[in-house]
C-alpha cells in the first residue's frame, strides 16, 4: 500500500510544476482535495488542448518538425487515443474510441476524436470524489494486466497531456501561433 501511495504522491508533486508551466489555472489545481486538483487539471489542460488544436490549420496538421517526430495531427490525434485508454480504464469498461487517431487524416476527424476523447474525459474527472480517488481500478498489460489507483491514473493522464501540450507549444510556436496557456496570461 505504500507503494501505491508514495506513487500517487510522485505523480501529484511531479504534476503540479507541470501544471503551474503550461496553464494558468491558478491556484485552483493547489486544493487539499485530490478530486479537485485532478479535476482543475482537466479543466486546465483540456482547454488549452481544444484552443491549440483548432488554431492550427488543416494543413498545418501535416508539419513535422522534423522527419523523426509526430506530425501534429498525429500527436493530436496521439492524446485523443490515450485519453480513451486512461478514462476508460478507469471506467472498467471498453473504450468507445471508433478509430486510431493517430492515424486519422484531416483535422476535422482529428479535432472530433479529441474533443469525443475529452468530453469522455470529463464524465470521469466529474465522477472523481475524494472518497473514491483511492479506489483500485485494473489496468490492461503484459499476464492480465495489474491494479492502480483511479486518482493514479487520472493524475497520470493529465501529466500526459501536459507534456503533449509542451510539445505542442513547440508545434505552435514554429508555425507563428501563440499557444493558449500564454495568450489566457496575456489577457
Amino acid at each position: 500500500m505504500w507503494r501505491n501511495t508514495l506513487f500517487t504522491i510522485a505523480l501529484v508533486s511531479l504534476s503540479l510544476p507541470a501544471a503551474a508551466q503550461t496553464t494558468d489555472a491558478g491556484i485552483d489545481v493547489l486544493s487539499a482535495s485530490m478530486a479537485a486538483t485532478a479535476k482543475a487539471m482537466h479543466t486546465s489542460i483540456r482547454r488549452n488542448l481544444v484552443e491549440a488544436a483548432e488554431s492550427m490549420s488543416a494543413d498545418e496538421y501535416a508539419f513535422k518538425p522534423t522527419p523523426q517526430v509526430r506530425s501534429f495531427g498525429e500527436l493530436i490525434g496521439h492524446v485523443a487515443n490515450a485519453n480513451f485508454f486512461f478514462c476508460s480504464t478507469v471506467k472498467g469498461e471498453k473504450s468507445p474510441q471508433t478509430q486510431n487517431y493517430e492515424k486519422a487524416t484531416g483535422k476535422v476527424a482529428i479535432l472530433k476524436g479529441l474533443q469525443d476523447s475529452l468530453a469522455y474525459c470529463d464524465g470521469v474527472y466529474v465522477a472523481t470524489t475524494d472518497a473514491n480517488f483511492d479506489q483500485l481500478v485494473k489496468t490492461p498489460g503484459p499476464n492480465g494486466g495489474g491494479e492502480a489507483r483511479r486518482g493514479a491514473v487520472l493524475m497520470f493522464n493529465t501529466t500526459h497531456n501536459n507534456e503533449h501540450y509542451g510539445n505542442i507549444v513547440v508545434y505552435l510556436r514554429l508555425k507563428g501561433h501563440v499557444p493558449p496557456s500564454t495568450a489566457h496570461v496575456q489577457k
